[in-house]
């Protein structure tokens, strides 16, 4: 998916935007890069692959030379950014976060309207931000040009702009992805994660509205267009993708995963589904605080059978192999032997996908001698590949576990009752959880419902994206 800072300082601002960029680094995998303007270097760029090394280590050295009151970070699962361009707007570097689903036809429409090349990478693909740039030039200013741009791409484009004057901010034209603002004495800066500038001394002043767009400088931002009244932010940040301690639009992380938690403690104690266990555990991290609200509220201790081993791979999506990252995903969890043998445990999942990982997971706790595992996810089963934020690699629907059982149960039909099969009060509902539970030798097995989710955000649910539960668009 990636993230994306920026500074706008009075002082040199190159050691904010070094440590605010490294503070997105759960959101990318692939690459970092930073660029900076001064009067006296003018713009000065650095970009490094961060698969195998992040992204501190990688810009330790860079951040040394670099100079300027004005600079722009980003941290990416896809291409090289920020870039440079020039065009009839000027020289300025760009950086895009989103997914851009109809690349090839934006690019043909392009070259067939006299834009006469596209640097293409390695992989003969086009990068992402220089299509943003191109399409940005067809119009006559920076404002016409993003919104162009917005409305052309079928997808979510979010994206810094860094002139040799200031930073244009761009929030996605339905916000499902956040872009807040902090200010400090000397400056002012932007960032996906509200979590990010804390540290280094900013106050959040502002979070943009969807499609809003605002000028950044040291003295202060000016709103260059309007928020949009319809915004679909996406719940999957709350329940998994989000850092603990960021805040969207006024709703902490940890706090909706407690509040999460703690209600479907609450179903299962209404429901009489609450099982007779020793601990209940959370998968780590985003699994965690889930687990501990369940706990709180059920009263049934919280444990930690098993701990993640974190130096080396902090997320087990970040390897670009599907067979890399399941043997990561075995690797890094450590038993508590103690904590596990002879007991009975109920583990809190942030969500089901496509079942492989959590299916270690409970082969792992049997086999280090657990007496039952019984499961709780912290929101409905995955039934569609996210299409606006490039969350899932998947090639095919069907490599969620979902999918593929009701492709099993009905075949193509199935997919006219992907609604019924995500609520367990159905009958089709029930049978699909069944199925689950029985596929990964699981004790027993619940879901938080779409409405669950909801309440524990607690914004309203036409605000909240949640396509890939629903396939609401």
């Amino acid at each position: 998916m990636g993230g994306f800072f920026g500074a706008a300082s009075k002082n040199d601002c190159i050691d904010d935007v070094f440590f605010g960029t490294d503070y997105h680094s759960h959101l990318g995998t692939r690459r970092g890069g930073m660029i900076a303007f001064s009067e006296a270097k003018g713009f000065q760029r650095s970009i490094h692959s961060i698969e195998n090394s992040p992204f501190r280590t990688k810009f330790e050295k860079d951040i040394e030379t670099m100079e300027g009151g004005l600079c722009i970070g980003c941290i990416s699962d896809s291409d090289p950014q920020p870039i440079m361009v020039r065009s009839k707007l000027g020289l300025y570097a760009v950086c895009t976060i989103g997914i851009i689903n109809n690349a090839q036809t934006l690019e043909d429409e392009l070259l067939a309207n006299g834009c006469a090349s596209f640097e293409t990478m390695s992989s003969g693909s086009i990068n992402t931000s220089d299509l943003v740039g191109a399409l940005i030039a067809q119009k006559d200013s920076f404002v016409e040009g993003i919104k162009y741009a917005q409305e052309k791409v079928d997808g979510t484009l979010s994206l810094l702009i860094l002139t040799k004057d200031s930073i244009i901010a761009a929030r996605d034209k339905r916000g499902r992805l956040p872009i807040l603002i902090g200010k400090r004495d000397d400056g002012y800066c932007t960032s996906f994660e509200s979590f990010a500038y804390q540290k280094l001394g900013y106050e959040t002043c502002y979070e943009l509205g969807p499609g809003e767009i605002v000028n950044i400088t040291n003295d202060g931002y000016e709103i260059l267009s309007e928020r949009q009244s319809d915004m679909k932010i996406c719940s999957f940040l709350w329940t998994y993708y989000g850092y603990p301690n960021s805040v969207y639009e006024g709703v902490t992380v940890e706090t909706m995963r407690t509040r999460n938690g703690e209600l479907m403690a609450e179903f299962d104690m209404k429901n009489g589904t609450l099982p007779d266990v020793d601990y209940i555990c959370g998968i780590p991290d985003s699994g965690i605080p889930h687990a501990i609200g369940y706990a709180n509220r059920s009263g049934i201790p919280f444990a930690r059978p098993f701990i993640k081993y974190t130096p080396t791979w902090p997320r087990s999506f970040m390897p670009q192999s599907q067979k890399i990252r399941n043997q990561v995903a075995k690797m890094k969890l450590i038993p508590v032997h103690e904590l596990i043998e002879g007991k009975k445990l109920m583990f809190i999942d942030d969500s089901i996908v496509r079942g492989t990982q959590l299916r270690e997971t409970v082969e792992f706790l049997y086999e280090h001698g657990a007496k039952e595992v019984h499961m709780r996810s912290a929101c409905p089963p995955i039934m569609y590949g996210c299409r606006y934020l490039n969350f899932s690699r998947s090639t095919s629907e069907l490599d969620l576990i979902a999918r593929k059982i009701i492709d099993e149960f009905e075949g193509e039909e199935g997919v006219k009752y992907l609604r019924e099969y995500s609520d367990t009060n159905t009958e089709r509902g029930k049978r699909l959880r069944n199925e689950i539970c029985t596929r990964l030798k699981l004790s027993s097995l619940e879901y938080q419902s779409l409405e669950g989710t909801v309440e524990a955000i607690g914004l309203p649910q036409c605000n909240l994206c949640s396509y890939c539960w629903d396939g609401s668009k």
